[in-house]
C-alpha cells in the first residue's frame, strides 16, 4: 500500500462524539493515486473483561438497552455483554477497565491481565478494544453496581454458569462481538473448565 494524504475533514456532528466525512487521496499498489471520501465516527477508545470465578464456576455478565440494536432488529433492544466502557480523558485502559467494573457490577478487583486489542469496526470506527480477563471472588461486591444514572445507564448484573455461558453463545444467544471474543478466548484457553 502506498501512502495517504488526507485532503479535507468536514464535522458532520459532534453532538456526544465526532462524525467526521474525510476526504483523502491513497496511493494505489501500481503508483496512481485515487481521491475517496468516508465517514469516520470517533467515540474514543474502549476497554472490555470477561470476569470469572473458578471456584464456583461462573462468569459475571451485564445486560443492557442498547439503541442500534433495537433500530437494527433486535426486539427489546437488550444485549447481553462482558463489562466494558470507554476512557475517560487521560486515563490507561488498565485504570478504566477496574473502574467500568465497579460501576457496571459493583466488583472491586485490583488485577486484570490484558489478552489483546483489536479494531471494533475498522470500516467506520477509529475505536480500539483493550480486551481483559480477571478472577473474581464473592467478597469484592461491594455494591450493587448498574451503571451510573446520570449517564442514563440501566445495567443488570448476571452470575453465569460456565455451561450456560457456552451455551448461550452456542445458541446466537449473545449477540455482542467482544462478549464473543472473550468467552471463545477464556474456552481456547480452558479458563471456563
Amino acid at each position: 500500500m502506498g501512502q495517504v494524504k488526507i485532503r479535507n475533514e468536514k464535522i458532520l456532528s459532534d453532538e456526544h462524539y465526532v462524525l467526521k466525512q474525510v476526504e483523502f487521496d491513497i496511493q494505489k499498489s501500481d503508483g496512481e493515486w485515487q481521491n475517496q471520501k468516508r465517514e469516520v465516527y470517533d467515540h474514543g477508545n474502549a476497554v472490555a473483561v470477561l470476569l470469572y470465578n473458578t471456584e464456583i464456576r461462573t462468569v459475571i455478565l451485564v445486560k443492557q438497552f442498547r439503541l442500534p440494536t433495537y433500530i437494527n432488529g433486535n426486539p427489546t433492544g437488550m444485549l447481553t455483554e462482558v463489562p466494558a466502557g470507554l476512557l475517560d480523558k487521560n486515563e490507561g485502559p488498565d485504570t478504566a477497565i477496574i473502574r467500568e467494573v465497579k460501576e457496571e457490577t459493583g466488583y472491586e478487583i485490583e488485577k486484570v491481565e490484558k489478552v489483546f486489542e483489536a479494531y471494533s469496526s475498522a470500516g467506520s470506527l477509529t475505536e480500539l478494544i483493550h480486551y481483559y480477563v480477571a478472577s473474581y471472588k464473592a467478597e469484592q461486591k461491594k455494591s450493587e453496581g448498574g451503571g451510573l444514572a446520570d449517564e442514563g445507564e440501566m445495567v443488570t448484573v448476571m452470575e453465569v454458569s460456565f455451561e450456560d455461558v457456552a451455551a448461550m453463545v452456542k445458541k446466537g444467544e449473545i449477540k455482542d462481538a467482544k462478549t464473543l471474543l472473550l468467552v471463545q478466548h477464556a474456552l481456547l484457553k480452558n479458563i471456563l473448565q
